[in-house]
């Protein structure tokens, strides 16, 4: 069944949009005025091609992009409403008039059309690759495969809200921190190219030697006045290489080793790497997806390449009959207690439970590591910012103190 875009005004006069299925432009308009609304303009819209949804990198696309809160929030509700007894395409109906995004609304109408024309769940979901993982997908088909649909999208919904919910706290962590930042960069820059060059004219006409901090201070503010614009293209210039670093295989290999190995952040970079991998493959065999089929998902979502590959090795271990504990354990990527606490499950028939746990110990080290990072950082970067301002005052001082002294 075709979907419509509308604009149309309500009992009030009130303009309002939104999407509407109907056979029709027709059937469309006059089910807009059956409820009450007149219609202005109708026009229909067509589903996009998965390849170019995966593929698109425009602004706009980046800008009306669904958010995982949004997918979350939407799981949770139609695992309620099938709970409930609805049917799966009653319920996606009921869900597609309470989303708020408009993008989002138009892909639950698509996604509910390709079911009523015969494709599963799973199938119409895969439509859109840029919105529902692959994690999301498998779990959803071995979900309808199973018969246990509403038990498959709780579980997702938890997935996703519970690593939604330790992004925010990591952001909420670090947000104090990058303000001090980018706050004490600016007020430094000011210093130097505007307050700067006001005192240290004074000195020009001195015929005396002035001291080494002043003359250091004097450099810096008429290089940063001449050469501002070129701190600007050095960043971007970083900035476009790192990016284009990104896109090659080996770029991304060797810029996922240095965040592994870097000193303050790689182990949390690890380990929240794992919790990831730990969670989605208990969830996966708690429904049911068979290990081999798992673990080849699972490598595709930890966001490490050294990850990736070791998870790869490992399902090659995994199908020559080696247990998962002891295929990991080779490349030495996974930390030790991740190991020992996947054989212990293996050995217990608890995998899936163990894996769970897994994720939220290494969870919850990240998230106090976190925080205990930004406790120091807070300190240090206030006495950084004292420093640099003690350098700049001293800097000044001094020629008159010896000016004073010559007076004298």
């Amino acid at each position: 069944m075709p979907v419509f875009e509308y604009t149309a005004l309500d009992a009030r006069g009130k303009t309002t949009s939104g999407i509407i299925d109907a056979e029709g432009a027709l059937a469309a308009r006059q089910k807009l005025r059956t409820s009450g609304i007149f219609p202005v303009s109708v026009k229909e819209t067509y589903e996009a091609a998965p390849k170019k949804e995966s593929r698109s990198i425009s602004l706009s696309s980046r800008f009306s992009r669904v958010k995982p809160v949004e997918v979350a929030m939407m799981t949770r509700q139609l695992a309620t409403l099938i709970g409930a007894g609805f049917p799966l395409v009653s319920a996606l109906d009921a869900l597609v008039p309470q989303t708020k995004s408009h993008g989002f609304k138009k892909i639950m109408a698509q996604i509910k059309n390709l079911i009523v024309e015969g494709n599963s769940f799973a199938q119409a979901l895969s439509k859109y690759p840029t919105t529902f993982s692959a994690l999301y997908v498998n779990m959803v088909r071995a979900g309808e495969t199973s018969g246990t649909l509403e038990i498959v999208l709780d579980r997702l919904a938890d997935i996703t809200e519970k690593q939604q919910a330790l992004m925010n706290r990591i952001q909420t962590a670090l947000a104090y921190p990058i303000f001090m930042l980018i706050f004490g960069t600016i007020v430094l820059f000011i210093l130097l190219i505007y307050i700067v060059p006001s005192f240290t004219s004074i000195f020009a006409d001195m015929n005396q030697v002035l001291p080494t901090p002043t003359r250091l201070l004097i450099f810096l503010g008429e290089f940063f006045k001449s050469y501002w614009w070129g701190i600007f293209i050095i960043f971007g210039i970083i900035w476009f290489l790192f990016n284009r670093a990104k896109k090659t295989e080996k770029g991304r290999f060797w810029i996922d080793k240095i965040v592994l190995t870097l000193p303050l952040t790689g182990n949390s970079a690890k380990k929240l790497a794992v919790a990831r991998f730990a969670r989605t493959l208990g969830s996966l065999l708690d429904n049911g997806v068979s290990m081999l089929v798992a673990l080849n998902i699972v490598k595709n979502i930890a966001g490490n390449i050294l990850i990736s590959e070791a998870v790869e090795t490992a399902a090659i271990e995994v199908g020559k009959g080696q247990g998962l504990g002891a295929a990991l354990s080779g490349r030495g990527i996974f930390p030790q207690l991740s190991i020992q606490m996947i054989q212990v499950g293996e050995q217990s028939g608890e995998l899936e439970n163990m894996l769970t746990k897994i994720a939220d110990v290494f969870d919850n080290e990240v998230e106090t590591s976190i925080m205990r990072l930004t406790s120091y950082l807070e300190p240090v970067m206030i006495l950084v910012m004292g420093l640099c301002v003690l350098f700049i005052v001293l800097s000044i001082c001094l020629p008159i103190f010896e000016m004073n002294q010559l007076i004298r």
